[in-house]
């Protein structure tokens, strides 16, 4: 745990490029072989350290999709704002150009918590909540999007009032608005 603190004291502070296994060794009073025990590099301990700090999301199921989406809105706001909009814009460049912490970031953060919104629109279509035909993989990434550039945008970590919005006004009107109909093709007679 203290390793995991200072890792992410670390990361607000300093961001993800100058972070380096000495300065959480440092800042832990341990050394870099313990660190070394247990993580194989800089990528795995920052995002194990993220992961740790947002916990677990779980699939929630409370009969509506608007109810599903409220309560991962929820569940995303944090009590600190301010330290976790500094550990994002902390690691927001680094993301862009180190492949590695990308990776890493993805199989551990970003895809789990992706298979669960899935899981949300898909018991939503199963309901008949959510037409068939729309586009899951748009609706499931718009969530997170949207937060992200809220983060860019003005520094800090939206709040359940900003997620509510999002649910309200993009999410909820794109997922439950009926289907367009197919483009129709002009035959040759009409050209």
């Amino acid at each position: 745990d203290a390793l995991r603190g200072a890792t992410l004291e670390l990361l607000a502070e300093i961001g993800y490029d100058r972070l380096t296994i000495d300065s959480v060794a440092a800042r832990a009073h341990s050394s870099k072989a313990t660190i070394y025990r247990r993580w194989p590099g800089k990528a795995e301990l920052v995002v194990d350290a993220l992961s740790c700090l947002k916990g677990a999301l779980s699939l929630p199921d409370t009969g509506s999709l608007r109810g599903d989406l409220e309560a991962i809105g929820q569940g995303s706001s944090s009590a600190d704002n301010q330290f976790d909009a500094q550990l994002m814009m902390g690691l927001i460049t680094a993301l862009a150009h180190d492949a590695e912490l990308r990776q890493v970031f993805r199989e551990r953060l970003i895809d789990p918590r992706a298979a669960i919104l899935t899981r949300v629109f898909e018991q939503a279509m199963a309901r008949g909540e959510v037409d068939p035909g729309r586009n899951l993989e748009l609706m499931v990434s718009l969530y997170p999007a949207l937060m992200l550039q809220h983060v860019l945008k003005f520094g800090e970590i939206p709040d359940a009032h900003f997620a509510q919005h999002v649910i309200d006004d993009v999410i909820m009107p794109l997922a439950t608005a009926p289907s367009a109909p197919a483009a129709r093709t002009r035959s040759p007679r009409n050209t």
